[in-house]
């Protein structure tokens, strides 16, 4: 299996909603929700005008030619919202790809270009039932925040 990670094309953006619906953690035994929830106002905070503010970032991965993931940062309003200087991540991959570490290897390179552009940390919020906390974990994310559900997770990267 061949992976490649890269930036992501701005005439790839579109992909970005197909990958957001990806993100959705959904608990065992519970029923996806329909695909028209990214539209909804508190999703588009991911993807309305991306490329369009100096923080925004995506790379893709590719397996075998093919989009398998793809990671992205902004700074914005979301569940993981820190500051106004942070960027926030969002991360999917389609479920064949999974467990196969191309989720681990996508944050270190979007991290890498993070740290390249001056960032001082990142953020992210996942849901606490999610395998990924280990991940974010292992890549270095601290606990800051949580409520009943998430944690509000912080990467610092002056550590990189």
């Amino acid at each position: 299996m061949a992976v490649v990670i890269r930036a992501m094309e701005p005439d790839e953006y579109p992909l970005l909603e197909d990958f957001l619906y990806e993100a959705i953690f959904i608990p065992k035994g519970v029923e996806p929700p329909p695909r028209s929830i990214v539209k909804r106002p508190e999703l588009q905070v991911y993807l309305a005008g991306f490329g369009t503010q100096p923080h925004d970032r995506a790379l893709v991965a590719e397996v075998d030619g093919k989009a398998a993931g793809a990671v992205w940062v902004r700074v914005m309003d979301d569940y993981g919202h820190l500051d106004d200087e942070t960027p926030s991540f969002a991360i999917s991959l389609y479920p064949e790809y999974r467990g196969q570490g191309i989720g681990t290897a996508m944050m270190k390179e979007m991290l890498d270009v993070l740290k390249g552009c001056g960032c001082e940390k990142a953020s992210l919020a996942v849901q606490k039932a999610n395998y990924a906390v280990g991940m974010y974990r292992k890549l270095g994310f601290v606990v800051v925040d949580e409520n009943e559900e998430e944690y509000i997770m912080v990467r610092y990267l002056r550590e990189l």
